[in-house]
């Protein structure tokens, strides 16, 4: 399955964000971006003609905007076909699950005395409280991708952010073949809502205990999912 013309088109909005200088880097990001809000799901050709033009970059530009999606295992290079957006392994989300904990756990454990800079934490929630009234369970999942990664910036880390847009980036392609948000994150709405007002109320043990809790428990009902439709598809 290829990149189809609506998909590419769509890149053309983001072109802006290249500013002056069209950087691999920057060309990256966006493609990050657009893979981690589900614009390009698992096993999706990615066109080089196509994003080229949409993007206005040139070819050897966006080949190396694809050798760093696929250092960060976003991408397949597949000899004589082409590029691809990954196809992860049970054990992959296992790992991804692994970091996040790591990370995510250590960001609340480290905060400094309250009050904390939670305004883009509570608009994640408010955003995804929003979708499920509107029964937009993409909607719900962008907003829980949000949450965590707005989570993880209350450290005031540009590195540690960088660390966790790859891992959400990666993570997404397996809600991508999962494809079930709705049963996969509408239930975490209120355990956002919980962990957001323990930290307003300055109570950060007890938001760490309510993350650790979501984490497992999540690690869990996706892994299980995962399994069961790797195991149906061979």
């Amino acid at each position: 399955m290829g990149t189809t013309e609506s998909e590419v088109g769509g890149l053309a909005e983001d072109r802006p964000l290249l500013g002056r200088t069209s950087t691999a880097e920057r060309v990256a990001d966006i493609l990050r971006g657009r893979i981690a809000d589900g614009f390009f799901p698992p096993g999706e050709r990615l066109a080089e003609d196509g994003i080229g033009r949409a993007l206005g970059v040139s070819r050897n530009t966006l080949r190396e905007a694809f050798r760093l999606l696929t250092h960060e295992r976003l991408l397949v290079h597949e000899l004589n076909r082409g590029v691809f957006v990954r196809m992860l392994a049970v054990d992959d989300v296992e790992d991804i699950y692994r970091t996040r904990r790591l990370v995510e756990c250590a960001v609340v454990q480290g905060l400094g005395r309250p009050p904390y800079a939670l305004r883009a934490l509570a608009e994640a929630v408010a955003h995804g409280e929003r979708s499920a009234r509107a029964h937009d369970w993409k909607g719900v999942s962008t907003a829980n991708i949000h949450f965590h990664r707005e989570l993880v910036a209350l450290a005031g880390s540009a590195r540690t952010d960088e660390l966790m847009r790859g891992v959400l980036a990666e993570l997404r392609l397996a809600f991508h073949v999962v494809d079930d948000p709705k049963r996969l994150h509408q239930p975490y709405l209120v355990r956002n809502r919980e962990i957001l007002a323990a930290l307003e109320a300055g109570e950060r043990t007890a938001a760490l205990a309510l993350l650790a809790d979501y984490l497992d428990d999540s690690r869990r009902q996706l892994v299980q999912a995962y399994t069961e439709l790797v195991v149906a598809g061979d």
